[in-house]
Order: structure tokens, then sequence, then C-alpha cells
């Protein structure tokens, strides 16, 4: 019996396990595959290592992609439409791409020192179908099936960005969209109008989340649910933090966090190398690596449809394929959510436990859905 219970647990979450994409009809793996390391760069692997690192996933039953048009200048979508074609597997894979970064003064090239065209970033119109068009012939194929806004530009009314992705996928050149990096009431006011109007709207949001990252769960997490979307974190392992490598004395010649990066030293505080601790202790207790067990927590949390993990060398990818096999038990989840818990923040506080008995006469009630 204990075997048969083992074996289950296996196939309950593998590349295989598909689900759909928030509340659409979209298929997709558990682990999406983030391409950001395909191409030159400081964190870039080759053709043949990345071709290497592609075919694993598809090897493991996996069937997203996840690319940019700003990954290492394009050549991140030129390698991942080759493999798709040498694969064959077009029909076989949800191919995502991004816009919004500029494309004349890309921040992963360029110190942005002026000059760059403003029409060539954003989330407006002009910029959307430039992107789209640029994408689509990087890519070699007619239509993505899932197309991200990367980040919010802070002036594009939502309304636009509705129309204009919408028509996008009335026309066939996107099967549907989501968005990234943008506040929560942006994307609930899209799923809102949308629905409103009866059109296309976001299925899912796209943002950071790990162990030491979990303020999404106050607002983006309760509105993608609200609104349909699912929840698709990124940096799971914060950038390398959660992958246990770092020590709390010396941070110095570790990996990506130790040199110039999009974090900074911000992961580097006393909080976070608590929970470090306590996710190092739940490791131990599965005799599995910490990084395993990082990924394992943060796609079991609710909400979350599938998990964006990247990879520069085969051997990390086979290692976040593993992370499928964990079952976390509710006593070590509890730990890791006791430690990792962020401070309640203005919203979350009004529908604490407390408020709500204040609300209904010392009484306790359980709410739709929880």
């Amino acid at each position: 019996m204990t075997f048969v219970t083992t074996v289950m647990k296996v196939s309950l979450m593998s590349l295989t396990a598909f689900r759909t994409l928030g509340r659409s009809g979209l298929v997709v793996s558990p682990l999406a595959l983030g391409t950001m390391t395909f191409g030159p760069g400081a964190w870039g692997a080759d053709e043949a290592t990345s071709r290497e690192i592609f075919q694993a996933y598809r090897a493991a039953g996996g069937n997203f992609i996840d690319t940019a048009d700003i990954y290492s200048g394009g050549d991140s979508e030129r390698l991942v439409g080759q493999f798709i074609r040498e694969a064959g597997a077009r029909d076989d894979i949800v191919l995502a791409t991004k816009f919004a970064f500029n494309g004349s003064a890309s921040p992963l090239t360029t110190t942005q020192a002026g000059g760059g065209n403003p029409n060539a970033g954003g989330a407006g119109a002009k910029n959307i179908h430039r992107a789209l068009d640029a994408s689509l012939k990087r890519l070699g194929t007619d239509y993505v099936d899932l197309y991200w806004m990367h980040i919010w530009d802070g002036v594009t009314p939502i309304e636009e960005i509705v129309q204009t992705l919408g028509d996008l996928v009335r026309a066939g050149k996107i099967r549907y969209y989501g968005l990234s990096d943008m506040p929560a009431w942006l994307a609930m006011k899209a799923a809102t109008i949308a629905a409103e109007r009866r059109v296309p709207g976001p299925i899912a949001i796209q943002v950071e989340y790990s162990l030491v990252a979990r303020d999404v769960e106050s607002e983006h997490v309760p509105a993608a649910r609200e609104g349909g979307m699912g929840v698709m974190p990124w940096s799971p392992l914060a950038g390398g933090f959660l992958s246990g490598k770092y020590r709390r004395e010396d941070t110095q010649n570790t990996g990506r966090l130790s040199g110039p990066n999009p974090f900074g030293d911000s992961k580097f505080t006393d909080r976070n190398w608590e929970v470090l601790d306590t996710l190092k202790a739940v490791a131990a207790e599965l005799d599995r690596p910490v990084a395993q067990v990082a990924l394992s927590w943060v796609m079991a949390r609710p909400g979350v449809a599938s998990t964006l993990v990247g990879a520069s060398k085969p051997e990390q990818l086979v290692g976040a394929i593993a992370a499928t096999e964990i079952m976390l038990s509710d006593s070590q989840m509890a730990r890791l959510n006791a430690v990792s818990a962020p401070p309640a923040s203005f919203s979350a506080a009004l529908t604490s436990p407390m408020i709500r008995r204040m609300v209904f006469g010392d009484h306790a009630v359980t709410g739709w859905g929880e």
C-alpha cells in the first residue's frame, strides 16, 4: 500500500499533470520553461546547451515555453522558434512571449542614456502591434498562444490595453493574453472591463512569488482568483537565494546575487536568512535539495497554475522537474508558512479572524471558497 501511495503522489505532480491556465481552455504543464537564459549574456546558454535544455523539458512532458522580445536581444525568441520547428511541435507547445520593454533601448543591453524611441516601448497600441510583428518574425510563426504585457508602463489606460489585445485575439495573431508585473487593481480592472464588454480578457498574471516574496498574497492572488486569472510565479527561488548556496557570513563570488543583478542585495536580510534556515531543515528531513523544496512550496500555493523555471544548464532543469515529485507534509508546510509569513497589510488585516468576529457578533464565519 505504501508503494502504491508513493507512485500516486509522483503521478499527481509531473509535467504531464496538466491544468488550465486561469478560467480558460488553455492547457499547460505545472512548470513552464523560462528561456531568458537562451542566447548570449552573463547568465546565458549557447545554442547547443539551450537546445539540450529545451529537449530535456519536452522529453519530460512539458508543453509550456515562455520567452520575451528583449531576452538576449531577441536571440531567445529566435532559438525557441528554431527548436520548435526542429521538433515539429508547434501544435503541441503553448508558446508565450512578451512586450512592453523598449525595443530601441533595451534595459538589458544599454545604459539608456537617452535617444530611444518612446513608442518602441510601453503598452500602447502602437508598440503592441510593432512588438508582436517583430516577435512573430523572430519566432517563425504566425501566432503566439499567450501574449504577456511584460510590465505596465504606468501611463497607458487599461481600456486601451484590453481593446488592443482583444483585437489581436479576434484577429488570430494571439490566442490569449496575460499581465505581468502590474498593480493588482489594474489586473482586476482589465478582467472587469473584459467581462462587462464580453470581450477577451486576461487569463493569467505573472508576478514574483517565493518563500521570501509573498507580498502578492495580499492583493494580487485574491484579485486573480476573483478575475479568473491563474497565477504564474517568476523567480520562485528568489534569484537563487533559496538554492541554499549563499552563506550569511560571505555572499561574495557565489552566484548571480553576488554581482550586478535586478535584486541588488535585497534578498540578504535577517528575515530571509531565517526563512532559509527553516527551508534547509525541511529539505534535510526530506533528503532533497533545498531548491527543490522551495519550488515545491510555490507550486502548492493556492491560485498557482504554472510556475516559471529557468536554467542555464540541463542539470538545473532536471532538478527543477524533480521538485514536482515532492509532497510536503502539513507540518512541513505549516513551518514554512509561519517563518515566511509577510507582515499583515492593511487590506489583509481587514479580513482577519478578529475583525470578522467583530462584524458577525463574535461568530467565526467561513466564506465561500475558504
